[in-house]
This record gives C-alpha cells, structure tokens and sequence, in this order.
C-alpha cells in the first residue's frame, strides 16, 4: 500500500487552488494537473486523517465513467500522461492519482440529479412536498425512489461555504435559457445511464452531480469528478429494500460512514459542531471508508 498524500507539494508548476479533495496545478495557459489526495471532507470540513488509497480510487472511477460516457457529453480529459508535466521527483505525487484535463471556463451549477429521495432532498420534501422547487407527489418516505429523476441545480458556493439549492428558473438568470435546460438535459440523460449501469453491477445511485465548463468554442464539457463516491450516493441493493421498508437510511458507499461517527461524537461532553478542527478519526473508522471506497470501485469494474 502507497503511502497516504494529505496535501500534495509540487514545485514544478504553480498552484491554482486546493479544494477539499484535489490540488489544481497550472500546466501552461490551457490545461490543469489535478491532483487527488486522500484528503476526506464532511459536512464541509476536512478531516485531519487522510483515507489511504482514496484519491486514486477517485481517479480510477472518474476515467471509468468519463470513458464510459463520452457518448453523451464531451469531457475534460486531454488523454496526456500526468507524469510527464512533472519532474521525476515528483511523478511519485501524481501517479495513479491524477488527471491531466483542459482549461475551462467552470459553470457556477452544480448540476444535481436525484432518483432517490435521500438527504437534503428527503429534508426539503417533509417541510415543503417539493425538491427545489420541484413539486413531487405526496406520501413518499426516505430513501424512497422517484417516479422519474429530477434535476435540482445548486449554486457553487465559496470554498468553506455550503452549496446552495437553488430552482431551475434561477439557472435561467444565471447562464440563460439556452445554455441552463442544455446542462439539465445532458444532466438527466448522465444520471440515467449511469444509474442503468451501475444497477447492472448491483449499486443504485441515489444521487449526484455534475460540474460543467465552456471550451474556447463555447462547447459544453463534463468536468472536475463524475460519479465518484464523493459526489453521488451509492447504495449497494442487497441493504436497500430492507432500510427503505425500516424507513433507515440505507448503507453507502461514500463518507456516510465517516459521518455517522461524527454525528455521535461527543467532544467534552457535547456533540461536534461541524466546525474545524475535526475530531481526530479513530484507525478503524478510517480503514472502514477506505474499504468502502475500494469495495465501490471494484464492484463497479468487476
């Protein structure tokens, strides 16, 4: 097993940003090195323990799913080896772990799909019968699964910040009607073959969502990660049906392990407030996310 990378360090290119999970390097004018470290983030924090193996997991199933959808929509892979914009001393940082993709001009949407309702989408619907500002029908219960998936944009927020739900009218306003039902058709048609295929494999997706950019030509491509564990809710079937009827949320294959512990947590007596510094994350909770990580990947390209 690789050593685990918390924060990458390269010298070679200059640094453009650190998110929660990869470090964006400037390679050039038109393409970016990113890197994924095994940083792991919850409820918007990042946790001082980084998960071994992650980012390369990440990786793997991002190429996975890039390779398998280019049909669909065109993406941000420049089909160029990481290794090769870096020195020697550094390939070791990179290898396995990173993509090298075109420089774009991001979309401010997070384009979420749903098939499910789970999370803030089961939250919303008890207060209001609707999912940003999408009505659905009435009676339905966690974890339940929709008539059909529904696209609910979020606002990006600032690195810190919680994204935003927001309505398909306010895309509108942002980006125009043209390019906002653009990104909800291609979107829709992402999630649902995807979740065709993942339900081959034995894992529903529940949810997740996209990131888009404009290439020079102003054409829409698929960018940062798709389908990944961290940004979709994966479930593997044998434990849905049971959960769904207990009215429980069924198991995952993301960081709901990570913060199922977090919510239990008590620091001096009181639950963690969700701020930073994380509680330290005890060995087995770490080597479990790992797991579940791998165990994603491998079902998935079984």
């Amino acid at each position: 097993m690789t050593t685990a990378l918390h924060t990458s360090s390269l010298t070679s290119l200059p640094l453009l940003a650190r998110g929660k999970v990869r470090d964006n390097y400037a390679v050039g004018n038109d393409r970016i090195l990113m890197v994924a470290t095994d940083r792991l983030s919850a409820f918007d924090v990042i946790m001082g323990e980084p998960i071994p193996g992650k980012g390369e997991l990440l990786t793997q199933m991002a190429l996975y799913w890039f390779g398998k959808l280019a049909h669909v929509c065109p993406n941000h892979l420049t089909g160029d080896v990481a290794e090769s914009v870096v020195t020697s001393a550094e390939a070791q940082q990179v290898r396995g772990r990173s993509m090298l993709v075109k420089r774009l001009k991001p979309v401010p949407i997070e384009a979420v799909v749903r098939g499910y309702l789970a999370g803030s989408g089961w939250t919303e619907y008890q207060a209001t019968q609707s999912v940003c500002g999408v009505p659905l029908p009435p009676g339905l219960t966690n974890a339940a699964r929709l008539p059909q998936p529904i696209y609910t944009p979020a606002a990006k927020a600032a690195m810190g910040e919680h994204d935003e739900n927001i309505t398909f009218e306010r895309t509108v306003e942002m980006v125009g009607p043209e390019l906002a039902a653009k990104i909800r058709d291609i979107s829709l048609a992402l999630y649902s073959e995807a979740a065709a295929i993942a339900l081959a494999k034995g894992m529903i997706i529940a949810d997740t969502k996209f990131e888009f950019g404009l290439d020079a030509h102003g054409q829409l491509v698929l960018m940062d990660e798709v389908l990944t564990p961290d940004s979709s809710r994966y479930w593997p079937v044998e434990g849905y049906e049971a959960a769904f009827r207990a009215g429980r949320n069924p198991p995952s294959y993301d960081k709901q392990f990570v913060r199922d512990w977090l919510e239990q947590v008590r620091i001096n007596g009181k639950p963690w407030d969700k701020t930073p510094p994380a509680p330290h994350l005890p060995h087995d909770v770490v080597e479990k996310t790992a797991a579940k990580y791998r165990e994603a990947l491998e079902r998935l390209t079984a």
